[in-house]
Formats: structure tokens, sequence, C-alpha cells
């Protein structure tokens, strides 16, 4: 039989701590008018991730830390998911959003999400956590993860590299009120050498590849349909500009879809007798061979 999975009591304390934060800055976001002074279509992005966050990323995180406390490892691996997504956009109404009476709010947002992701990770028992998941696909999740690395890498460095030739390399951030992408900046720098990396752990069914896979793929989701509502909120209020488009929304809503399926593989089994056996074995060889 796995071993029980638990939710360290550190790391429920900043989950807390984070919630209440990303509820206060979301929240103030959707809901205080004349907040946001930047672009008509930026301020109505940043409204339409604050609602995701409040309808989606911060109820999800709730209940899958109830549930992690109370021994679920689908909790437990959901609640890590939730929390980078709300690190990804947390850094976004940081950066993306001219400097407003919320900027404090937001740093506290942050910086709690950050420290929460971090200790719940690090206090995990991913050992107990994959003997659950022995079913998981992880060479298929990985080939995945990796796919979607390098597409959104392609689509990143589509604009990135024939702006930086230019003679106007600030050209494609018109109307943005940015000075640089925010997006680019976290994507390139951590978000998708994290994954790339994440690939890396499940192919070879490291236990924290099997936790952080599940992890990213909950993240992918929530960021999918947050994406795709950005854009319809951008591309209402501002039908005119190239930073918004239903055509994104298309392609985010099929992004989302896709994403369901090896969702559904990653969480369709909880750990049987017999079924789980040769996985585990597997997976400890591996892990006693593998410096």
């Amino acid at each position: 039989m796995p071993r029980p999975v638990s939710l360290a009591r550190p790391a429920g304390g900043l989950i807390a701590a984070a919630a209440v934060a990303n509820a206060l800055a979301a929240g103030a976001t959707f809901f205080v008018p004349d907040l946001l002074t930047g672009p008509v279509v930026t301020n109505a992005q940043a409204r339409g991730t604050s609602l995701i966050m409040l309808a989606i990323g911060i109820p999800t995180l709730a209940v899958a830390t109830w549930l992690a406390g109370r021994g679920s490892w689908r909790g437990l691996v959901v609640a890590i998911g939730a929390l980078a997504y709300l690190a990804y956009n947390a850094f976004l109404l940081l950066f993306a959003t001219p400097f407003n009476p919320l900027f404090l709010v937001y740093v506290a947002a942050m910086s709690l999400t950050a420290f929460a992701l971090a200790t719940t990770i690090v206090t995990t028992d991913h050992d107990a956590v994959a003997e659950h998941a022995g079913h998981v696909p992880a060479r298929g999740i990985a080939i995945y993860a990796w796919v979607v690395v390098v597409l959104n890498a392609l689509v990143w460095l589509k604009t990135i590299v024939p702006a930086m030739v230019a003679t106007d390399p600030t050209s494609f951030l018109e109307g943005s009120g940015v000075a640089t992408n925010p997006v680019f900046v976290e994507d390139l720098v951590f978000w998708l050498p994290a994954a790339a990396l994440i690939g890396g752990l499940l192919w070879i069914r490291r236990p924290i590849g099997i936790v952080l896979g599940g992890a990213w793929l909950v993240y992918g989701l929530i960021e999918a349909i947050g994406v795709a509502t950005d854009q319809w909120f951008g591309s209402v209020a501002d039908p005119g500009s190239t930073q918004a488009s239903m055509a994104a929304v298309a392609l985010f809503v099929a992004v989302a879809i896709i994403g369901l399926v090896p969702l559904f593989f990653y969480f369709r089994r909880d750990y049987r007798p017999g079924l789980n056996t040769m996985s585990q074995t597997a997976m400890s060889s591996t892990s006693s061979t593998t410096p």
C-alpha cells in the first residue's frame, strides 16, 4: 500500500495567506473602477485575468488545499498547480499594469504565492505521491510538455527576433503601455525552462517529476482559460488593438480543451494493488540507479 500523503502545516499557512492576498489583488483590480490607468485594451485584459483568478484560481486552490489536508494526493498536486497559476499572474499584475494604489498588495500576492509554492513543493513527500500515481503515463506527458515548450518558444521568438534587428525594436509594444513584454520575460526566463525540466524528470519517472508534471498540467489548463478570457475582455474593449483578438480567444479555448486530455490520463485512477507494482518497481529502480 502507498504511504499516506499530507500537507505540511507551514505550507498550509502560507497558502491561506497567499489566497487572501490574491483575492484582494484580483478583486480590487476587477471591481474598482478607474484603478488602472493604462491603455484601454491592457486594462481590460488585466480585469479578465483578475476574473479568472477570482472565479477559478483561488477557489481551486482553496478546495485542493482542503482535500490535501485530508490526505488527497490529487488535492496536493492541484494545489501546487493553482499556486503556480496565481504566481504567474501575480507577476503580471506587478509588471503589466501601471503603478497604482494596489502596488503593495500586488507585491504581497506575488511574494506570498512564490513562498507558498516553494514551501509546498519542498515539504511534499514526492515518493508518496508517486506511489499513489503509479499509473501516470509519464513519458507521454513529458512529450506533451516538450511540444508545448517548443511551440510556445517559437511563437515568442517569431516576434522577438525580428524586433531585435528592426529600426524600432519596440514597435510590437505599441498600444500595450509597457516598456517590455513581461510575458516574454517570465516565460523565457522561468516557466518554459521549468516545463522542459519537468518533462525530463517525468521521462525518467523521478517522483518529483510525477508531482510537478501533474501540477504543470493544472497550471496550464487554468492559464489557457485565463488567456482566452483576457483576450476576450481586451478585444471587446478595443476591437482595433493588436494586443488582443477573438482569434486568440479561439486558440486558447482549443489549447484548454487539448490540455484536458493529458490531465484526464494523469488523474484517472488511484493506486490499485497489483496494477501499480511494476511501475513502482521501475520507479524505485530508476531512483536508485540515477544520481
